[in-house]
Parts: C-alpha cells; sequence; structure tokens
C-alpha cells in the first residue's frame, strides 16, 4: 500500500529550482562571456576559468572540511555564476594569485560565513571585488586595451571611459570628454574596463533571456538604469562637464550590475515596491559616488550599501495579511 504525504495547502507547483534559475543566470551571461573573449582573448579565458575554478573549489573544501556539511552545494550552480561574475568584475590582466584570493573571500567570507546559499547578506562576488579594490587598487584599476587576445599579464593598458569622466570633472574642462570612444564602440564593447562591462550590447541580450525566461523581473534593472539616466542628465544638463547620459550608461559595470549583481535573489527585496526603491537607492548612489566621490565608478558601491538595507526595506514592504483587519 504507497503511502501519502498529506500537508497543509496552498499546494505550490512549478518548475522553478535553484539550479535551473543559477544555469538560467549563467546561459544569460553567455553573450556578455562571448564578448569578453572576441575583446580581450586569452587574458579573459585565464581570468574567469582561474575565478570559477577557485570559487566551485573554495565553496567544496569549505562545505567539506570546516562546516562538515554531508551534502555540498557545488552542483547547484552558485558557486559556478559567482565565479563567473566575479571575473567580470576583473581586468583582463589580474595575475593568478589575487584571482584566487578574491575567490576565497568571496565564497569564504561573502557566502560561506554565513550559512552559505539563502543566507549571505552581501553579493559574495562584490564581496570579493571590492575587498581586492582595497587591497590591490593599482593592479584592479589597470586596464588592458581591447584587441590584445594573445597577451595577458603584458597587455598594453589604457583609460576607460569612467577615468575619462572623472577627468573630466576634476578638470573642469568638458573637452576632455572627447576623448570618450564613440557610442557604438562602448555600446559593441571596443573599450577598456573590466570583462564584463565593456559590452553593453552583450548585457542587454543577457537581461532580455532573463525577463523572458522569468527569472528576474523589470523592477531593478529598469529603475537603476532610468535613475541614473535621469540623473546623469540633469548634471549634463546643467553643466557640460558632466557626460551625457547614454554615455554613463553604456560605461563602467553600471549595465552589469543592474542586470545581474542587483538582481541577486537572496540580497535584494521581494516585493515590486521594495525593489523599485531599492534600484531608485542604487541608481542614486551610484551616480553620487561617480560625480563626487574619489573613485570613478560606484555600482559596486551601491550595491552592497543597499543590500544592508534590505531586510529594513522588506519589513517597510511587508505585504498585508490576507484577512488581516487594517487599523483606521
Amino acid at each position: 500500500m504507497k503511502k501519502f504525504i498529506v500537508s497543509l495547502s496552498p499546494h505550490v507547483h512549478s518548475t522553478d529550482s535553484v539550479q535551473r534559475n543559477m544555469y538560467g543566470v549563467c546561459i544569460a551571461l553567455i553573450p556578455a562571456l562571448l564578448a569578453s573573449l572576441v575583446f580581450f582573448g586569452l587574458g579573459a579565458l585565464i581570468v574567469l576559468l582561474a575565478s570559477v575554478i577557485a570559487c566551485v573549489f573554495f565553496e567544496w573544501a569549505i562545505a567539506k572540511y570546516i562546516l562538515k556539511m554531508q551534502r555540498t552545494t557545488v552542483c547547484d550552480g552558485s558557486a559556478v555564476l559567482t565565479g563567473l561574475l566575479l571575473g567580470f568584475n576583473l581586468p583582463s590582466n589580474l595575475p593568478l594569485w589575487i584571482i584566487v584570493i578574491g575567490a576565497l573571500v568571496a565564497i569564504g567570507v561573502g557566502k560561506m560565513t554565513f550559512g552559505g546559499l539563502g543566507c549571505n547578506p552581501f553579493n559574495p562576488a562584490l564581496v570579493g571585488r571590492v575587498f581586492l579594490l582595497v587591497s590591490f587598487p593599482v593592479q584592479m584599476t589597470t586596464w588592458p586595451v581591447s584587441g590584445q587576445l594573445t597577451a595577458y599579464t603584458d597587455a598594453a593598458t589604457a583609460a576607460t571611459p569612467l577615468a575619462v569622466m572623472k577627468e573630466a570633472i576634476k578638470a573642469g574642462d568638458p573637452s576632455v570628454l572627447d576623448k570618450l570612444p564613440d557610442a557604438v564602440s562602448m555600446l559593441v564593447g571596443q573599450t577598456g574596463g573590466c570583462l564584463g562591462e565593456v559590452s553593453a550590447l552583450a548585457l542587454v541580450i543577457g537581461l532580455i533571456y532573463m525577463l523572458c525566461r522569468r527569472i528576474i523581473t523589470w523592477h531593478i534593472p529598469v529603475s537603476i538604469l532610468a535613475t541614473v539616466f535621469v540623473l546623469s542628465g540633469v548634471f549634463h544638463l546643467s553643466n557640460p562637464i558632466y557626460a551625457s547620459p547614454d554615455a554613463v550608461l553604456m560605461s563602467g559595470g553600471l549595465m552589469l550590475g543592474a542586470c545581474f549583481m542587483a538582481t541577486d535573489y537572496v540580497t535584494s527585496p521581494m516585493t515590486p515596491k521594495g525593489q523599485v526603491i531599492y534600484g531608485v537607492s542604487i541608481g542614486l548612489i551610484t551616480v553620487i559616488i561617480r560625480t563626487f566621490g574619489a573613485y570613478p565608478e560606484g555600482m559596486s558601491f551601491a550595491i552592497l550599501i543597499m543590500n544592508a538595507f534590505t531586510p529594513l526595506i522588506n519589513n517597510y514592504c511587508k505585504p498585508k495579511t490576507f484577512g488581516e483587519v487594517t487599523k483606521k
């Protein structure tokens, strides 16, 4: 006789799973992966492989030998995704030993310290990236010129679009912005920068894929991009030393962060209203740091700051319980 297990309703039937969604995001990153290989060649391949392998290894080792977990989460795709996102936030000439340190911090500190997947308050890849940026600022801000397909640590370097924008602001000279690449180059990816941020077009293709597959919703990426566009447009109209909003959108890690990192399930708000508040706040902080801060880029810091506020946003935007009597 077959035994039936009866539980309380409602009974939700869905094909969604952690593994399906994690690998779905990895698939969405394929256009950006191909773009990084096309523009940076060997350096991109080495950095991405090292990042993914190190993240997978550290998650397995920590789960098995430190946390003594009976079942590791290596196969659920979260470690692979963390490795890809960390690699996309690194320059293509970064030495292997620095990449391994970043992976250890991302997995060991950003994820497994808090109990593993679903328990981390901050995006693990960004924890690793910011740690490396603070610890190794020279190596993390040395950007190879695209097109050096066989070069790795010996690649020639140049200023990124964000560095040009910051130079124009510091000098108070709008003519400095003439050094910016044209819109087509920034859209396709023929500029310097981190591996995953150079091609805005590839990132948009990945975003469309995730929206069509309903892996994420539009609220966070659209609210971030709209806030940055409007605010940077206001600055540009008030003073020409500030770059145009379209150039701001396609430069730096804005598209990568808005589409793939701010939308992390664990570290972002649960309700649509909360996601919009979260996205607008990230866009606001990013523009403020880019415009007035010491760093040319502010996306990583903005996401981590708002990760800390996610519990408060969830509490503020908590949906009312069905049947609850509202107070007058």
